[in-house]
């Protein structure tokens, strides 16, 4: 969540305003006990390089800080580890937002970044079909499935650890082995690059068909819940929230990976 702070300077007889734009998120710190506890958590974290400030209560167990720039739950966890037996964990990413965090509404404006990329990805499918005279089935979703998982993983780069944290809170593997959040965008990039190379059809395709399968567990399960969760299929960089859009999505992948699988045979 973004806010603003109005500064009033008199200055030879004239009023000048000055606005700063911080960063506020809300944390879940569990291992607090006491007084005490929440010293040694608040000077941990007014101690970190970008925070601004930073309150902590004990009931609940929250820390709501302030920051200049975004800074990783990572580093947070550090600072909390190195007083004692506490924890910190980013709880917007457990989906425990207040009014003015709401996710966007869901309507066709919401999802413009996932609809251009689609479709700049069927515009360079379709033309590289033109210039190379082969319209076939097997080529074109093998084109557009490489130019797909480039693209995602190329967002989901530009903060692996928010990603990491993001993804973790809906995906049934990430959710138990946090370092899948860190090496699934790797997983995209080497499969991007299997199809566009060709590299082993089959193989290619039965490693998209199982990772995608698993992928969309924990977002049918977010949806029919109806969990109102950032989905991480671009990253942090987008606020895009959990819907039958991302199932759809996933759902692509997981019928062109068998459609693929099954022309081979």
């Amino acid at each position: 969540m973004e806010f603003r702070v109005f500064y009033l300077v008199r200055r030879r007889g004239y009023i000048l305003k000055f606005r700063v734009y911080f960063m506020e998120h809300i944390y879940k710190v569990s291992g607090m006990h006491c007084a005490s506890c929440v010293d040694k958590i608040t000077d941990a974290l007014r101690n970190i390089p970008g925070v601004v400030n930073a309150t902590i209560t004990l009931n609940p167990p929250e820390a709501k800080v302030e920051m200049k720039d975004h800074i990783s739950t990572a580093a947070f966890k550090n600072a909390v580890q190195a007083k004692g037996a506490y924890d910190i964990n980013d709880k917007m990413n457990e989906m425990i937002m207040s009014s003015s965090m709401d996710l966007p509404e869901v309507k066709a404006s919401t999802y413009k970044p996932i609809i251009l990329i689609a479709l700049y990805l069927i515009g360079g499918v379709v033309l590289h079909g033109i210039i190379s005279s082969k319209w076939n089935a097997g080529m074109l979703m093998s084109d557009f499935m490489g130019g797909f998982f480039i693209v995602f993983s190329f967002f989901k780069m530009l903060d692996i650890a928010g990603f990491a944290n993001s993804y973790s809170t809906y995906d049934i593997v990430a959710a138990k082995v946090k370092a899948y959040g860190y090496i699934y965008p790797f997983i995209e990039l080497a499969l991007g690059i299997a199809f566009l190379a060709r590299f082993n059809p089959m193989l290619t395709n039965t490693i998209t068909l199982v990772v995608m399968t698993v992928s969309i567990i924990g977002v049918l399960q977010s949806v029919m819940n109806k969990k109102k969760i950032q989905c991480a299929c671009l990253g942090t960089v987008f606020n895009l929230p959990m819907s039958t859009v991302t199932i759809i999505e996933d759902g692509l992948m997981i019928v062109m990976s068998a459609a693929m699988l099954f022309l081979k045979m």
